[in-house]
């Protein structure tokens, strides 16, 4: 990869479970959880009885040289080196979104191989230790209990806070404070002990390493209970049936060669696809951007033995199933597993089921994370909701979901729901009121032309469940009615230039259409491929070095958004000029965090959020190549 990631993925597994180098050099600073907060792993390799460092920090220790780092779909591989000894190391966390096991199963590893250069003899050892951070919110905050563990030939040790308290809060810049962080190791002569730091405790293994065979380390994490579904504690899907941590450890040391084959194809299979769409920079952002937009959910099964996928809005307000973040987010499932979108809408439907929404429009979130008991933005008040945004994402997930599955019975299911929403948008949605829409950190807009163009394209949805349900009636009802919506939005967002506004009362204005994307990607002819090339050509006048700002009130933008408009070209190279500075932005950007999809199109520098679901959203071009 030729990408310099601004921030680098080791550990991705929940947002719990996270592990980052805030530089392409892993052993410059401390590896950082998500949030950029210290999350402590140290690596080591002693030759004869000098120690070297490879990750993390030491200011203690000399450090090995990197000499190149490549990041993959699942994997980080990391070269380093001195005149003595060449190591190799290759993070993966194998959570394949195609199989539910490894998709939960909350183990990530590190393989280590090493030669030597100067063709003499020396012992070799690794020591990998793990501080107390990655099981408290802050390190010292707690006493912490640390104990041997087996696992068949595996040798290790467990940390967890000595007051086990599961669920007992919620949050966004937080980190899990119950349950125990687990590190193994496969390693000849291994031995575990512990040591104290710097104010920080550690758990170590150590081992001996032999030349051109590799030894390989388990970073594990069993949070005990994972989700609080209205008001019922759920485990992860990994341990529904009992399974313990130490098993799922197991059998993940006896798998990983055919988990590391199946990862590698998985990858190798997008990558080339993102190449065929849309180019090897396009390629190499969805590299970087798959494992952070998995490792923002955690799947859980609810009562009823169904999905649901449960997303943490990170870096923003630590909302939980928040609708207008899983709407952006869906390229990326629709393509490889849309019973995770389903899994997105059902805490959705529950709760707006529920006594306790009495809105006729769908709701924002279902809690804050990891506690899924009702909405929490804007305390239900309804200057805060979003009606029209929300009622048009579910409308559209839902018609997505109908034509990946090439079936309607999801949707059947929450007809009445649904039709409620379509009222609603039939009502409301061809000027919106003065309202929030997705992008609420830009604050209330009325008359807004892009929220319009959600209502339309969520009517459309409508008409495509009701036509491929039969319903022929209906299905003409919701067509007509997206029809005459589409015809008056042209008719009132497109200025004499041929250029479409911001709002339908504020000439000299543009923003991104990309809620147009649908209408091209659904094949529905709402509207036409030359107003849309001809939006991109006008789009361009606009651009600042790292692309094209949301709107004209501001010079930030969203990734996500940038490249759903930019799917929308006729032409594989205007797609690819749209892309040159996102690609740029990430590469250049002076803010080291996992990927930020809101960030200023002057510096190529984070505005706000990081680790988010919706980069999910840059799949878009290729599922717009595959269709349905």
């Amino acid at each position: 990869m030729k990408l310099r990631a601004p921030s680098v993925p080791l550990i991705t597994i929940d947002p719990y479970f996270s592990v980052w180098s805030r530089d392409e050099i892993i052993n410059f600073y401390e590896t950082e959880h998500w949030t950029n907060k210290p999350n402590n792993i140290i690596g080591t390799v002693f030759v004869d009885d000098k120690e070297y460092l490879f990750l993390g920090y030491d200011r203690d220790v000399l450090k090995l040289d990197q000499k190149s780092i490549d990041i993959d779909a699942f994997s980080t591989t990391v070269a380093m080196e001195n005149e003595i000894i060449s190591l190799s190391l290759r993070f993966t966390s194998p959570v394949l979104v195609t199989d539910f096991e490894l998709l939960t199963r909350p183990v990530s590893y590190l393989a280590v191989e090493y030669k030597l250069k100067d063709n003499k003899k020396h012992s070799v050892k690794l020591d990998i230790r793990v501080s107390d951070e990655l099981c408290l919110n802050e390190a010292g905050q707690n006493d912490v209990v640390k104990e041997e563990v087996k696992a068949a030939k595996l040798i290790g040790m467990k940390m967890g806070n000595v007051e086990q308290k599961p669920l007992h809060k919620s949050g966004d810049d937080i980190r899990i404070d119950w349950g125990y962080v687990y590190l193994l190791t496969d390693g000849i002569n291994a031995e575990t002990k512990t040591s104290d730091r710097h104010g920080k405790e550690y758990i170590h293994t150590v081992c001996e390493a032999r030349e051109n065979e590799r030894t390989l380390f388990f970073f594990a994490y069993d949070d005990i209970e994972s989700i609080e579904y209205f008001k019922k504690p759920l485990k992860s899907y990994w341990n529904r049936n009992g399974k313990t941590i130490l098993e799922a450890i197991k059998e993940a040391s006896e798998d990983y060669e055919s988990t590391l084959k199946r990862c590698d194809e998985f990858s190798n299979q997008l990558y080339r696809d993102a190449v065929k769409a849309g180019g090897e920079k396009y390629a190499e952002l969805l590299l970087l951007s798959y494992r952070q937009v998995i490792a923002a959910h955690k799947l859980v099964l609810d009562e009823n033995g169904e999905i649901l996928y449960v997303s943490k809005e990170c870096n923003s307000n630590g909302c939980a199933v928040t609708v207008d973040v899983s709407y952006p987010s869906t390229p990326m499932f629709l393509l490889y597993n849309p019973e995770l979108v389903k899994g997105m809408m059902r805490p959705i439907y529950k709760y707006a089921g529920s006594d306790e929404w009495t809105f006729d429009f769908a709701p924002h979130d279902v809690g804050q994370y990891p506690l899924v008991n009702g909405q929490v933005y804007g305390e239900n008040k309804l200057i805060y909701q979003m009606p029209v945004e929300e009622c048009g994402n579910m409308l559209v997930m839902e018609t997505n979901v109908a034509l990946a599955e090439k079936s309607t019975e999801f949707a059947e299911s929450h007809i009445d729901t649904l039709e409620k929403w379509c009222k609603y948008l039939i009502e409301f949605g061809q000027d919106p009121g003065n309202q929030l829409c997705t992008d609420d950190f830009a604050g209330h807009l009325e008359h807004n032309c892009n929220l319009s163009l959600k209502a339309i394209m969520g009517l459309r949805g409508m008409a495509v469940i009701m036509e491929m349900s039969g319903n022929k009636e209906k299905a003409e009802f919701y067509k007509s009615q997206s029809e005459k919506m589409a015809e008056e939005w042209l008719r009132t967002a497109v200025d004499e230039n041929g250029e479409t506004l911001l709002a339908f009362d504020r000439p000299n204005t543009f923003s991104m259409k990309y809620n147009m994307v649908w209408d091209r990607v659904w094949g529905t002819g709402l509207f036409s491929q030359e107003l849309m090339d001809r939006e991109l050509k006008n789009n361009k006048k606009y651009f600042n070095k790292y692309g094209m700002p949301l709107d004209s009130r501001a010079d930030y933008t969203k990734s996500d958004w940038l490249v759903w408009v930019a799917s929308m070209a006729s032409e594989k190279a205007v797609f690819e000029e749209f892309i040159e500075p996102l690609w740029c932005a990430y590469n250049d950007s002076t803010t080291r965090v996992a990927l930020s999809d809101w960030y200023d199109t002057k510096s190529g520098n984070m505005v706000s959020f990081r680790h988010r679901t919706v980069q999910g959203g840059l799949f878009m071009k290729i599922l717009m190549e595959k269709r349905f």
